[in-house]
């Protein structure tokens, strides 16, 4: 049994508090973390969270804390300030709640997707590709996170970890354990630091050549900002409101057309890149035949269409897509009869080609809210789309 008693030296607890989304398993992870101190630790242990009732894509927090095995734990309100905090998501980093309670001697574990933030009080950051790592494995993204938390608690050998994924998934998900296993094996050994005290947020160590991008989280072209940005002047703005958001005024005079409810709500004030899980649809114009299969399937309207000519007719022609609305269901590519969409791994595609955000909307995309991730996207097609705890079919 691996002892780690070196997290308690000169504190009662050792506190964890991980940041997530509804889907991507963070519930489970804290379980699995506070039976682990238990069974393989030698330490005592407690684990809940906390979450609403929407469950996927919405705010989920979860808190662990360890102390020595003969200590009573007493103690049963939320984390507030973590000896550990980790984060499963970036976006999430746009809600500086994120980082409240932490100080100089918390260590933060990222999911970097694109982008490295600012994070001024932490004293030490890591890095974990999670999303790609679960990708490439079929696992999960907690339990990759698993694997690098374990790295950062000291432990110097996976096997404690193994065996509480084998407890965990093993009996109730054994077709899915071989993935998961491969999943926490690369996530405890491709943890890299990102800084330490007393650097700068550039002093970045082995930090992927993606992940460094100035693309920064909105991940779009140029262009696309530039027609974003041009969208802010479609009328007078109102003061800031509780958010600290300056958003347009819609009045009768001024309203998206179509009735759109610009409220936010509704999609249209929502950013879903958040919600896809690593794929996107890439649009190879040579090949459209503008037949609009993709536009009746597509569930959040992300084909843009204007009249034009194709093959000496007048009809409407497909120009692109909105990637702000699009949450990666890749349905357009299922429904493609002739390929011109196909899917893509977003990593690969900083700069999409034909991104093309609405026009119709007042709002900016910088006032776009971001949505969480969709946890039940788990295969490539919707027709064969099947729901699975345990990791991907």
């Amino acid at each position: 049994m691996e002892k780690v008693n070196h997290l308690l030296a000169n504190r009662d607890y050792y506190e964890i508090r991980l940041e997530s989304i509804g889907g991507l398993g963070a519930n489970l992870c804290g379980k699995m973390l506070g039976e682990l101190g238990i069974k393989y630790l030698d330490l005592n242990s407690s684990s809940f969270s906390s979450y609403g009732s929407e469950k996927t894509g919405t705010p989920v927090k979860g808190f662990i804390r360890y102390c020595e095995k003969e200590k009573e734990i007493r103690l049963h309100s939320s984390v507030v300030a973590p000896d550990l905090l980790v984060v499963f998501h970036q976006a999430l980093l746009s809600n500086p709640e994120t980082l409240h309670g932490c100080s100089e001697k918390t260590k933060v574990i990222l999911a970097v997707e694109s982008g490295i933030p600012v994070l001024p009080k932490a004293h030490e950051v890591y890095g974990i590709e999670a999303q790609k790592i679960a990708m490439e494995t079929h696992s999960r993204i907690n339990i990759v996170m698993l694997g690098a938390m374990l790295k950062v608690l000291g432990l110097t050998d996976l096997s404690a970890g193994e065996r509480i994924c084998e407890d965990t998934l093993g009996k109730k998900y054994p077709e899915a354990l071989e993935g998961n296993l491969e999943g926490l094996k690369r996530g405890f050994e491709e943890i890299y630091k990102i800084r330490t005290e007393g650097e700068s947020a550039d002093n970045l160590t082995k930090l992927p050549a993606a992940a460094a991008s100035p693309m920064a989280m909105e991940s779009v072209t140029e262009a696309a900002t530039a027609t974003a940005e041009s969208m802010a002047e479609a009328g007078p703005t109102v003061k800031e409101d509780f958010t600290g958001t300056t958003r347009p005024e819609c009045g009768y005079d001024n309203a998206p057309l179509g009735g759109v409810n610009p409220r936010a709500g509704s999609t249209v004030v929502a950013d879903l890149s958040p919600s896809r899980q690593g794929f996107i649809p890439i649009f190879i114009k040579e090949k459209c035949i503008n037949c609009g299969l993709c536009f009746s399937t597509c569930p959040d309207m992300v084909f843009q269409f204007e009249k034009g000519e194709f093959n000496g007719k007048e009809m409407m022609i497909n120009q692109g897509l909105d990637y702000y609305h699009c949450k990666g269901c890749l349905r357009c590519v299922d429904v493609c009869p002739v390929d011109a969409l196909v899917r893509g791994v977003e990593s690969e595609h900083q700069k999409k080609d034909f991104f093309l955000p609405n026009k119709e909307l007042l709002r900016a995309p910088k006032d776009y809210e971001k949505t969480g991730p969709d946890g039940y996207v788990t295969s490539e097609s919707y027709l064969t789309e099947q729901r699975m705890e345990g990791g991907e079919v």
